[in-house]
């Protein structure tokens, strides 16, 4: 048998370089490095391979799925589908802290190929990574979740119906979080969509961010969260494809009249009361993560850094905290401004450290007396008790005379509000 010569794997210095390892029937392999993935076509791997291979007549190849089955690639479509399997499990990988496996194929109907040395090809004969310079697997990530986090990805990439083709990008809608957020047209259904897109060269923490929001959103069926149709992986970016809401978020909103906000928080309680009857904690609830439609619907959003189930210890205590940011983000919307003066807030966010001082050393804002009524006063008050403990629990949030008086389903009143309101947005900005 016939090796050809060891040399050392190449890293893999970007995502848009790619390392294609093409394992021969002798057993051993030519790494090849691929500087424009993007553009890379069914017929160039064959033309690579015809080079490793001179002797042989290959057609297709294949390459193997998760559960170590082989798939064929005929086709520039199929091999969009291995790529965009294989940079789903770089992005497992690196979240989980492992090395960057090269992709791996396997050339069809192939004869043992004689000594050859190809120009631009590595050649590396044992198994390896296509990083040698990463740091080990972590002692702490048992393989058992490594496996479930694996395949509850490839489960949530292979259930939704979304692909690259069908999608036309219009206007974008923001930027956060790692990613771009546009408007797109899906062509074969007819619905608007937001779709955000994120390239995979971002931090470990956002990737972690990511994953966690795939799965939240996933698992989630409430018409009082935010609608998933899917996620696809495309080049160097994963796209997460979910409901359009035409009235934006309520950050963006002035001050909201009580009778609307009411109908509001009653959507927004049945919403977070849902994530904790599966153990989620939001953790990051306020005005820019609550959305809102023309059809008077509001849906919660971001679930980017929210408590995955198993992660959750001490069944009420995390659950007050979510209750807490319920209570300050209603004030906000009632109040047109945020509750504490002396904290601005940044892009969206709060400053941690400033806040948790006004918290700890004050207290707690109040709304005016005589501006509100005094259901949504002592809703608010009670929200943000100082002690957790005293905060509502769910069933009692669902219970307060406030939630109960407007859980009457006009979801009208809300929907003539944000109607009116993008008029009077537009017409402000002069728009036709």
């Amino acid at each position: 048998m016939l090796w050809l010569l060891c040399g050392p794997s190449r890293a893999m210095e970007s995502h848009q370089v790619l390392v294609i390892r093409i394992k021969i029937p002798d057993g051993g392999a030519v790494d090849w490095t691929v500087h424009s993935a993007p553009q890379l076509l069914f017929r160039d791997v064959l033309d690579v391979i015809g080079q490793v291979l001179p002797d042989a007549t290959t057609t297709a190849f294949e390459y193997e799925d998760e559960d170590g089955d082989r798939i064929t690639v005929r086709s520039d479509e199929e091999m969009k589908a291995m790529l965009s399997y294989y940079y789903s499990t770089v992005m497992e990988q690196q979240v989980n802290g492992q090395l960057i496996e090269p992709l791996q194929i396997y050339p069809r109907a192939c004869k043992p190929p004689g000594k050859r040395n190809i120009h631009g090809l590595k050649v590396n004969t044992r198994a390896g990574s296509a990083n040698n310079s990463s740091s080990a697997v972590s002692d702490s990530l048992p393989s058992n979740s490594l496996k479930k986090s694996s395949a509850e990805l490839k489960k949530i990439l292979a259930n939704g119906q979304m692909n690259e083709q069908d999608i036309r990008y219009r206007d974008i809608l923001g930027h956060g979080n790692g990613g771009t957020v546009y408007k797109a047209y899906h062509v074969p259904s007819g619905k608007i969509l937001a779709v955000k897109v994120i390239p995979l060269d971002i931090t470990l923490e956002l990737q972690k961010q990511i994953m966690s929001e795939l799965e939240i959103l996933y698992k989630c069926d409430s018409s009082y969260i935010i609608g998933f149709y899917g996620a696809f992986f495309v080049e160097n970016r994963i796209s997460l494809c979910t409901e359009f809401m035409d009235g934006g978020s309520l950050d963006v909103y002035r001050k909201i009249p009580e009778h609307v906000l009411g109908r509001i928080a009653v959507a927004v309680v049945k919403g977070l009361t849902y994530l904790w009857s599966l153990k989620i904690l939001h953790r990051d609830v306020k005005p820019s993560n609550m959305l809102v439609n023309t059809r008077g619907q509001v849906k919660l959003c971001d679930f980017g850094v929210s408590t995955q189930p198993e992660r959750i210890s001490g069944e009420q205590y995390g659950i007050h905290s979510d209750v807490w940011s319920l209570g300050i983000s209603f004030m906000e919307l009632a109040l047109g401004r945020f509750p504490y003066p002396q904290i601005q807030k940044n892009q969206g966010s709060l400053m941690p450290l400033q806040l948790l001082q006004c918290i700890v050393d004050e207290e707690s804002p109040v709304l005016p007396a005589g501006e509100f009524s005094e259901p949504f006063v002592h809703f608010i008050t009670q929200c943000m008790r100082k002690q957790p403990k005293e905060r509502p629990a769910p069933e009692d949030l669902m219970g307060h005379p406030f939630i109960v008086q407007y859980n009457d389903g006009h979801a009208e009143v809300v929907s003539m509000w944000v109607c009116r309101t993008l008029e009077e947005r537009r017409s402000a900005q002069g728009a036709p």
